[in-house]
This record gives C-alpha cells, sequence and structure tokens, in this order.
C-alpha cells in the first residue's frame, strides 16, 4: 500500500508565518508517526540564513534589508539563499520512517523530484554536484533548484525552492548558498518563456509522486484558511 502525503498549499505567505505553520504540523505529525505531509507556498521576499557556520555582519544583513526584502536567521541546513515571488517552494514534513531512514537519501529523492521534472515536461537535462560536496539541482550550468532541511527525529521539516519566473537580480545580492562558482538561473530563462508556478505546481507534484512513490491527499482550501487562522491569525 502506498504512503499518503497531505497537501497544503498556503498560496503567497510570508516567511516566518509559514514558518509557524511547519513547525505547527511538525509537532502533530512527532505525535502521530504514520502522518505526512507537503507545503505549497510562494513566498513574499525574504533572504534566509541558515545554520551552517558562517558569520554575516549586521551591516551586510542591514543592507540586504534595505533593498526591500526580510531577512531572517532559521533553523535548516546550510548558508544564505533568497526566496521570493516566482519561485516554487516546498516543505516536505515526512516521517522517513515510512520511507528510508537516511537523511541522505532524502536530499537525493528532493533533487530526483527536479531532475525529474526537468526531463518528463521540458527535455531538459539536470543534475545534481553532490560529487563536490554541492546539494541542489543545476541546469545549463547554473543553478535552478536549492535544498536546505532539518530533521526532529527523523521527521523532516524545512525542504527545496525551484526557480520558476522569480527574479534573478535578488540573488545578484548574495552567494546563494556559499557556492562562488556557479550562477543562479530559472526554468523560464532557460526555456525562454514565462513559466508560473501555478504552472509548475501540477509537475511538481506529479514528480514528487513518483518519486516518494506516494499518494497525494489535498486540503481544501477552507482547511487551509482554517489553519491559517489557527495558527497565524488567531
Amino acid at each position: 500500500m502506498k504512503k499518503l502525503v497531505r497537501v497544503i498549499n498556503l498560496g503567497r505567505m510570508e516567511y516566518n508565518k509559514c514558518l509557524k505553520i511547519q513547525q505547527h504540523i511538525l509537532a502533530e505529525n512527532l505525535s502521530s508517526p504514520n502522518s505526512n505531509s507537503l507545503i505549497l507556498v510562494e513566498h513574499d521576499p525574504v533572504y534566509t540564513v541558515g545554520l551552517r557556520k558562517q558569520t554575516y555582519s549586521k551591516e551586510y544583513l542591514e543592507n540586504l534589508a534595505k533593498l526591500g526584502a526580510q531577512v531572517t536567521k532559521t533553523d535548516r541546513g546550510g548558508l544564505i539563499t533568497f526566496h521570493g515571488p516566482g519561485q516554487l517552494v516546498a516543505y516536505p514534513i515526512l516521517n522517513l520512517i515510512n520511507f528510508e531512514p537516511s537523511l541522505k537519501w532524502y536530499v537525493s529523492r528532493l533533487e530526483e523530484i527536479i531532475i525529474d521534472l526537468c526531463k518528463v515536461n521540458f527535455g531538459l537535462t539536470a543534475y545534481r554536484m553532490c560529487n563536490i560536496g554541492y546539494t541542489g539541482v543545476w541546469c545549463n550550468d547554473a543553478k535552478i533548484a536549492a535544498i536546505g532541511i532539518y530533521a526532529k527525529r527523523l521527521i523532516t521539516y524545512h525542504g527545496l525552492s525551484l526557480n520558476c519566473n522569480v527574479d534573478l537580480k535578488w540573488f545578484s545580492n548574495i552567494v546563494p548558498c556559499g557556492i562562488t562558482d556557479k550562477s543562479v538561473s530559472s526554468l523560464s530563462k532557460i526555456m525562454d518563456q514565462n513559466l508560473a508556478i501555478k504552472q509548475i505546481e501540477p509537475m511538481f507534484l506529479n514528480s514528487f509522486s513518483r518519486v516518494f512513490d506516494c499518494d497525494l491527499d489535498f486540503v481544501n482550501e477552507e482547511q487551509v484558511r482554517d489553519l491559517i487562522y489557527k495558527v497565524v491569525d488567531k
């Protein structure tokens, strides 16, 4: 019998509000080990700083904030990256005991989702660079998807971002994920056509279902509104 993953589409949401929802669902799943969820979201502009040891000066972070983006520290792995409009962000909250109890395996599966999506829908050859210690997915020698995760008792948290039609200028102000020798791109730039999140979401979900060999259960809009009210707005 296939695993069942609950899909929660939050639409457009500020990063810290979404983080509260992630934490709420993580807490629920910790007490219900057979529960698995997938949050989809598009963030307002935000630079997030992960746990990997590198010091960013107060002045540097303040200058980023002046660009019109939120700047926040978070408990995912990795260094600084950008999330914003035109970028599909996915936060799987999965109990890996139900899949494969390995974070290395899990990261490779996240990468495989993007590789599969690119091949099946666009005929693109996307690839990993784990042989030199990088996580994420590249196409045409440019990074299109970033990964930063955390896990508690093998239940995952945080996740991945895929550049659909995001304004790539946001990335010029940082060294994304600490990688100095590779550029950042998007599906829209590579395909030379505007590819919005709404077009990419069903492709992503199909690839997610294939890669994790699971069925998807979609939370309806009313239930999503109730969740937001309960966790964020109340």
